[in-house]
């Protein structure tokens, strides 16, 4: 049975050029890297590879003019990640976007839906 949430929810996508972009993915693991210290394991808790995660951390290190993530590599002392001074900006910045975005428009999010049909029959 599907049933609608309380409450629309807002997921932002900001393109900043072709290749270019930061969204709710990318975002959340930054949140995950900072939280558990390690790529792989923010990759783990999103149910993604540990290729992946790296390639978006990569992704996101060459999008912007400083890097967002430090690692050191594995090993017997063991590694890690950290999210830069621009890491937590750029991640405390889109959280900004979108908060401000579904303030703003919370009367017509609203209002789209009430205008959704009941589908919590299945239908």
């Amino acid at each position: 049975m599907n049933q609608l949430p309380d409450e629309p929810r807002l997921r932002l996508r900001i393109v900043f050029g072709p290749d270019e972009m930061m969204g709710p993915g990318k975002a959340e693991l930054l949140e995950r890297i900072a939280a558990t210290g390690s790529i792989a394991a923010a990759g783990r808790q999103m149910g993604m590879s540990y290729k992946r995660a790296w390639m978006l951390v990569e992704t996101l290190n060459a999008m912007f003019r400083e890097p967002l993530v430090t690692s050191t590599r594995g090993g017997p002392g063991g590694g890690g990640a950290a999210l830069t001074g621009a890491g937590d900006a750029v991640l405390r910045l889109y959280r900004d976007v979108t908060a401000k975005a579904a303030t703003a428009g919370a009367a017509e999010l609203a209002t789209l839906q009430a205008m959704l049909r009941d589908i919590s029959d299945g239908k």
